[in-house]
């Protein structure tokens, strides 16, 4: 199994929400998956590094259509000089029937490693086939800040934690495994397939491993995916 197949990305249409490597996850993916379509439905930064080419256009299908360079990013307007806006949940679901699986970023994080979205998040087009809710491995063992942290007082109310506690495997897992956390609003017929990010030594695996185990007693999910994506061979284990 590669991460292509763990993360169920080869086909239909993935979002990638939660924090700590949304962007480098479907970098990862898109350099693997034969002509595929990046795009969100939220704010994202510039991504024409990792991409062939990008369309700025209010009618995607026709640009699908037309693409002879893959992958291929689709957004609607470029809001500012570091970033795009993206499309309605409705405009990605109607393009549900292309023959190419698509990569959405359906919320955001302000760089952070962790999160739980806002009453307005996730942005999740009805069609999804495939959700990968995601944080990063790191935040184990750290306080409760907003340093690491996207939004404390959410997590803090999943968790029950206090702002400054100690983040443990259990809590990340409370929150990756809940309805009010990584699994919200994702679609009926879709697949959620938590992932560990940023997993590169031996404790990480451990704290990772952990995570997922909890997230099984939580969720009933396929699997829990633990990966560095920024490795050449990302995929550390599947549990």
């Amino acid at each position: 199994m590669d991460i292509v197949d763990a993360l169920d990305a080869q086909h239909g249409t993935t979002c990638l929400v939660g924090a700590g490597g949304k962007k480098t996850t479907m970098a990862t993916l898109a350099r693997r998956l034969d002509h595929a379509v990046v795009s969100a439905t939220v704010r994202i930064p510039i991504f024409d590094g990792w991409v062939e080419n990008v369309v700025v256009t209010e009618t995607p299908r026709e640009a699908i259509e037309d693409a002879t360079a893959w992958p291929l990013g689709v957004v609607p307007t470029q809001e500012r000089p570091d970033r795009y806006r993206g499309y309605d949940p409705e405009t990605v679901a109607d393009l549900t029937d292309i023959d190419h699986p698509v990569l959405v970023k359906a919320d955001g994080a302000r760089m952070r490693e962790f999160k739980a979205p806002s009453d307005r998040e996730p942005q999740l087009p009805p069609t999804a086939s495939t959700v990968v809710p995601i944080a990063s491995a790191h935040v184990v063992g750290e306080p409760l800040t907003d340093d690491l942290v996207h939004r404390v007082n959410e997590v803090a109310a999943i968790t029950g934690l206090d702002p400054g506690d100690e983040i443990r495997p259990r809590d990340v897992a409370a929150v990756l495994a809940s309805g009010r956390g990584g699994l919200k609003d994702v679609p009926a017929g879709a697949t959620a397939i938590p992932l560990l990010n940023m997993v590169d030594d031996a404790d990480l695996e451990a704290s990772a491993r952990a995570v997922a185990e909890a997230i099984h007693d939580r969720a009933d999910v396929p699997r829990v995916v633990l990966a560095e994506m920024r490795a050449d061979d990302p995929l550390v284990a599947v549990v």
